[in-house]
């Protein structure tokens, strides 16, 4: 039997980081995870601009103006965003501009359009502007050559724009994991279908595949498998070479249907553990089969959910680079009671905030899902402990 963090690390030593890229649309790649860092091809903005509507003028030569003494200035056209004024703004003259338009040649400071009398033939400058005071400078946010985005960064809306602002159409992303999620059981019935008698609803199959989906992670299949050991070796071994992970729920444990063990001698798997030293949970099974890792949970709705966050979430982890795969933990104060015997590491499901932790309400048997409803941390109890009470400090896990 393994610790926790015995586990992750071994599981995390036969885990590779995905290295196979992919050419996907701009407006797909949010959530993906950059392959090539994202370099600058032209200045933005790549000319002067105004920041504003109205004139474009030599700043000396506003230099003094006033409501009660106004500069005028000649006007000599116009420029909108988007065109180019082709002449040159010379001593006492003006071009109007819009917001976003190239500053005209000779010009180096805009007047707002608020501080003028509007002229379109003269305009009256009421107050001046020294040079450069309102100008946007060509490279102004970021120059030709500048990495904007670097390779392993996660894109979003902001990443969304600066490539869009590059002209950019494809971008380069590191593929997702292949994950294959199997539940085992013949009790099991799909939702859907009419429920037997003895029957249960296949929940867990749902509760990984989703938990998947949450972080953007679509299961390359999503099966459910009978409690027939050939029948299970056939359904994992066609995966081989194709998935980068497979994850099942059930049959880990000592029972008559417990057929995961008898599973994996019909492969040629390498058992790495079996029983992690962990509440609920504790008959995970792990296996590497080639270049595909098996992870095998327990069949407990809460022991499969607990322990995908501590040992199948880093996995997915190191295999995309996605920081938010990372198990993240910090100290929080209970606000209510746990009385439990000690003698095992157990996680209870809770919901924290500003450093504060509640354990669910509800019935916290490993079989039950109704607690995880609004849980969004695993609070950890140490084996020296019988519980945690309100007041003392605990870990909790961030989901």
């Amino acid at each position: 039997m393994l610790v926790l963090e015995e586990a992750v690390k071994c599981l995390l030593c036969h885990t590779n980081a995905i290295t196979e890229t992919e050419l996907i649309p701009l407006l797909t790649s949010t959530n993906r995870i950059l392959a090539a860092p994202l370099l600058a091809m032209v200045d933005q903005p790549p000319f002067p601009r105004s920041p504003l509507d109205g004139y474009a003028v030599r700043g000396q030569d506003t230099e003094g103006a006033g409501k009660d003494f106004p500069k005028r200035l000649k006007v000599i056209g116009t420029v909108y965003a988007g065109e180019v004024f082709t002449g040159t703004v010379r001593e006492k003259e003006a071009v109007r501009i819009t917001t976003g338009a190239p500053i005209p040649e000779g010009a180096d400071t805009v007047i707002r359009q608020e501080d003028t009398d509007y002229g379109r033939e003269e305009v009256k400058i009421y107050r001046g502007s020294p040079p450069y005071e309102n100008y946007c400078c060509q490279g102004e946010d970021y120059r030709k050559g500048d990495i904007l985005l670097e390779s392993g960064m996660r894109m979003d809306g902001i990443g969304i724009a600066l490539a869009a602002s590059l002209g950019k159409e494809l971008i380069e992303v590191y593929r997702k994991p292949k994950v294959a999620v199997i539940s085992t059981g013949d009790e099991l019935i799909q939702p859907g279908a009419s429920l037997p008698p003895g029957k249960i609803y296949d929940a867990n199959r749902h509760l990984i595949s989703g938990r998947l989906m949450d972080f953007g992670l679509m299961p390359f299949a999503s099966l459910h498998g009978r409690d027939d050991v050939q029948g299970m070796a056939e359904m994992i071994y066609k995966f081989l070479g194709e998935a980068d992970l497979i994850v099942t729920t059930g049959g880990v444990s000592v029972g008559e249907k417990d057929i995961m063990h008898q599973v994996l001698s019909l492969l040629p798997a390498e058992k790495l553990f079996w029983r992690v030293e962990v509440k609920p949970g504790t008959p995970t099974l792990a296996a590497v089969l080639g270049n595909t890792l098996l992870i095998c949970l327990s069949g407990n709705p809460f022991a499969a959910a607990a322990n995908f966050e501590l040992l199948v979430r880093p996995v997915l982890g190191k295999m995309t680079r996605d920081k938010r795969l990372e198990v993240k933990r910090c100290r929080a104060v209970m606000e209510n009671d746990f009385i439990k015997p000690k003698g095992t590491r157990r996680f209870l499901r809770g919901y924290t905030e500003d450093g504060k932790v509640w354990v669910s309400a509800g019935n916290h048997a490993s079989g039950t899902l109704m607690a995880m409803v609004g849980s969004n941390c695993l609070i950890e109890i140490s084996k020296e402990q019988a519980g945690a009470g309100k007041g003392d400090e605990v870990w909790v896990y961030l989901r």
